[in-house]
């Protein structure tokens, strides 16, 4: 019941969000981020109608995607993937959140048996804690990717300060859907960039406001 509740909550927002805006819901796809937690709380999220699912840890991704039969569901990983490790993830998922570097382009070209919808995480707010292209070397990685056929860039990724104040979370999300946008508009067919998976459970409202087409909410259904 709680998370019944607790997702009722996180619905209510994230509709005042997309009316403030102006924004349509369809625009907007949830993630549930479902790291530590049961098959059975999983389950109760699908109940209420979720079906995009997050993990970030290849050990226990595994583990519950094989325990878990459940149609329509989509699954994401959002956590950095260390190359030794992709021959083992990369062909269970439908979205990588954590594209941030040439050797780990080259690893999922060489192991994927399809296109791998992948966002390039980008470390806007430039923290020495984070992984991510720099703003400023977006453009020459994406050109980069270009030699991967099985890496499709579908957008842009981005983690926002934990101490952020509100007008430093607006910045940050609206430079990354600036890149995005920048991108988008160079209309290449491996990287149509068309999202931003930015926000989480701390700061996903502010998110949605600045363009957010994925957000990634996790302790928020849980406590």
């Amino acid at each position: 019941m709680e998370i019944f509740e607790n997702s009722k909550k996180v619905e209510q927002k994230i509709q005042q969000s997309l009316e403030k805006s102006g924004r349509s819901p369809q625009d907007l796809t949830v993630v549930a981020v479902t790291k530590t937690k049961t098959i059975p709380q999983v389950e109760e999220l699908y109940q209420f109608g979720y079906r995009h699912f997050a993990e970030n840890r290849v050990e226990g991704f595994l583990e519950k995607k094989e325990d878990m039969n459940l149609p329509e569901v989509k699954w994401h990983f959002i956590g950095s993937l260390q190359t030794r490790k992709v021959k083992t993830v990369i062909n269970e998922i439908d979205y990588f959140h954590a594209l941030d570097r040439e050797s780990l382009a080259k690893e999922i070209n060489k192991r994927a048996d399809h296109t791998i919808a992948c966002f390039v995480q980008v470390n806007v707010t430039g923290e020495t804690s984070k992984h991510g292209v720099s703003p400023d070397g977006l453009e020459s990685f994406i050109h980069v990717l270009s030699e991967f056929p099985m890496v499709k860039v579908v957008g842009l990724m981005t983690m926002a300060p934990v101490d952020a104040n509100e007008s430093e979370l607006h910045e940050c999300f609206g430079r990354l859907k600036n890149l995005q946008e920048v991108i988008e508009a160079k209309q290449l067919e491996y990287a149509p960039c068309r999202h931003t998976s930015m926000g989480m459970s701390n700061d996903y409202e502010i998110a949605i406001q600045e363009g957010a087409s994925f957000v990634r909410i996790g302790s928020a259904f849980f406590e």
